[in-house]
């Protein structure tokens, strides 16, 4: 079964095309199958100049995770933000999984009943 997180696209004075759109849901899609806590997943776009700003945010049962980018092209900012958030979420997930079982291995109870 997969969630599909609410996901949120402001465009301030942009023009992006619905295969765009389409492709950046897939995304967010994509991130909620891999991390199960992510309920919500905001980005925003700007032209500062001659460049892209793409801000990220995605937020979910004890997770709220934001990163930026920026690039010449507005898709490749908002792909370059979007693997940020990735590889923060990885982060924060593995925390969560190993780091309980790290301490296991430092102190496990079958050689506390030994000793």
């Amino acid at each position: 079964m997969t969630k599909n997180p609410s996901v949120v696209v402001h465009l301030n004075d942009i023009r992006l095309e619905e295969p765009a759109l389409d492709a950046i849901r897939e995304r967010c899609g994509h991130l909620a199958e891999e991390f199960h806590e992510v309920s919500r997943v905001e980005i925003t776009i700007n032209q500062d100049g001659l460049e892209f700003t793409a801000q990220s945010h995605a937020t979910g049962k004890n997770t709220d995770v934001a990163t930026h980018a920026a690039a010449t092209e507005p898709r490749a900012a908002i792909d370059k933000a979007l693997d940020k958030v990735e590889r923060q979420l990885r982060k924060v997930h593995d925390k969560r999984i190993f780091s309980p079982r790290r301490a296991a291995q430092k102190d496990p109870a079958k050689r506390k009943a030994a000793l």
